[in-house]
Formats: C-alpha cells, structure tokens, sequence
C-alpha cells in the first residue's frame, strides 16, 4: 500500500523559500544601511580598531558625525545643513509648478481629441529620454541670457522643464484609467471643465498625482549634473548631491561622510512613509481601475 504524499509539503517548502528569499532580499537591501548607520554613530578611533563591531556600547555612541557634516563652515562644519535646505527649496518647488502644469497637459493628452495627439505624446515622452548631457549646453545658454545662471531660480526651471515630460506622461496613464462615465455626469449637471477637475477628476486620480509628486521630488533631491554646472561657484547655493560630493574627499573622516549621506537620505524616507498610502494606490491605479 503507498503512502499519499500530503498536498501541504509542497506548499509548506514553497513559503520557506519565498520566506528565506525575501530574508536575503531585505539582508542585502538593508544590512548596508544599517551598517552605514552604525558607523556614523562611532567614534572613528573605535572604527580603526573595531570595524566590524555591530553593536556599539551606549557610552561608545558619538553623534558628533552629523553635527560636523550639517554645521556651517564658520562653525567648523561643512555646511550640509544650507545644502539640503536648498534642495528642499528646489525639490519642492519644482513639486509644486510641475505637477500644476503637468495636470493640465496630461488631461488634454488624455481625454482631447485633436489632429497629432499620437505624435505629440510620442515627443513629449522622448524629451524625457534626451540625455541631460546633450540638453546642458542649450540650457545653459538660455539661461544665461536671461541672466539666472548661478542660481537657484535658474536651477529650479531646469528641474520643471526635465519633470514636465515624464510627469505628464505618468499622470495621463492615470486619468486614462478613470471612467469617463464620471466626467460626463459631471458635465451633465452643469460643471465646467475647471469645477469637473478640481471636484471630480483629481479626486479621484490623486493617488497617482501623489506618486508623481513623489517622483519628481526624487528627481529633484537626486540630480546632480544640472546643479554642479549651475551651482558650482557659489558654494552657498549648493543642493545636498554636491554637499555629499565634497564629503568623498580623502581627509574627510569616514563617521562625517557615513553621517551626512544618511541625514540627506532622512528627507526621503519620511516621505515615503507619509505617503505610503497614496504611493501604493498610485501605483496599481491603472491595473484596478
């Protein structure tokens, strides 16, 4: 008499393997972070002579790291503090004005029925593949002729004009994806376009505006090329990339470089955690709908 091989084994082996999967995943996604931090918080002296050493004694902790790193020069430190409150000028401005403009476009590439609509989405997605490299020398001229080279007014148009193309390409996939069904009540009832998309449309779509938002500020807090030909001789107006730059100098101890790169890293992680939500909806919007 065989013995039935019990339908759970296959099962029970799969979850273990997923499980210890998702164990390596996180071992390798985070174990860095975490390590990075434990550096930061340690004496660089402790450092030398115990590298290794994962789990610091209370009386070993040194935060000095980041007071260094986010202190200004005049104060002994290296000023990452200005640099990221520049960034988050920028980053958020560049939030604000892009996602303004790009709502607008995307709901006329989505919904407007004109002579060349496909040609013009096409354009509108390839300026987003331009590399910025072979973009920098014409802006850079235009901008100087305006007069706005060395500045963050001139550096956050640049950050808009690159956003433009990929947020209104991410948010008219969203607003294809909502029923028109709605729109047409709406203007059943006698709502004009603006009432129809401040009340109905972006209510509705504002989990994928939310993860556009979020993309673009990533864009924005990231970029680094743009702000080191703009910016680059006028320290005080750097953004945190060239603040973390000048950190990878060789006398510049390994606890202050560990220490700034997590205290840019902050911003983006609180983000994330605040708009969880909306980033996870966002995301799956155009398959639920």
């Amino acid at each position: 008499m065989t013995r039935r091989r019990s339908p759970l084994r296959p099962r029970r082996a799969a979850t273990a393997g997923r499980v210890v999967f998702i164990a390596l995943a996180l071992f390798f996604a985070i174990g860095p972070v975490l390590y990075g931090f434990v550096l930061s918080v340690r004496p660089y002296s402790a450092i030398v002579r115990e590298p290794l050493n994962l789990i610091p004694s209370l009386g070993e902790l040194d935060f000095s790291g980041y007071t260094t790193a986010m202190l200004d020069p005049s104060q002994g430190g290296f000023g990452l503090g200005r640099f990221v409150i520049n960034s988050l000028l920028v980053g958020l401005g560049t939030v604000a004005l892009s996602i303004l403009v790009s709502i607008l476009g995307a709901y006329a590439a989505a919904r407007l029925r004109y002579r060349g609509r496909g040609g013009v989405n096409a354009i509108i997605l390839g300026v987003y593949l331009f590399p910025g490299i072979v973009l920098s020398v014409p802006l850079f001229v235009l901008l100087a002729k305006a007069g706005l080279t060395g500045s963050l007014v001139g550096l956050f148009l640049v950050y808009v004009a690159a956003t433009v193309p990929v947020s209104i390409y991410m948010l008219r996939n969203y607003f294809q994806a909502l029923p028109e069904s709605v729109e047409e009540a709406a203007i059943v009832d006698g709502a004009s376009l603006p009432q129809m998309l401040r009340s109905v449309v972006l209510p509705i779509a504002l989990p994928g505006v939310v993860a556009t938002a979020i993309y673009v500020f990533m864009i924005a807090w990231n970029e680094y090329f743009y702000a080191l030909l703009f910016l680059v001789q006028d320290r005080a107006l750097w953004t945190a990339p060239l603040g973390i730059s000048q950190l990878s100098d060789f006398n510049v101890p390994v606890t202050v470089l560990l220490s700034g790169a997590i205290a840019v890293t902050v911003p983006i992680v609180i983000l994330f955690f605040l708009a969880q939500r909306y980033l996870v909806e966002g995301l799956t919007a155009g398959a639920e709908k």
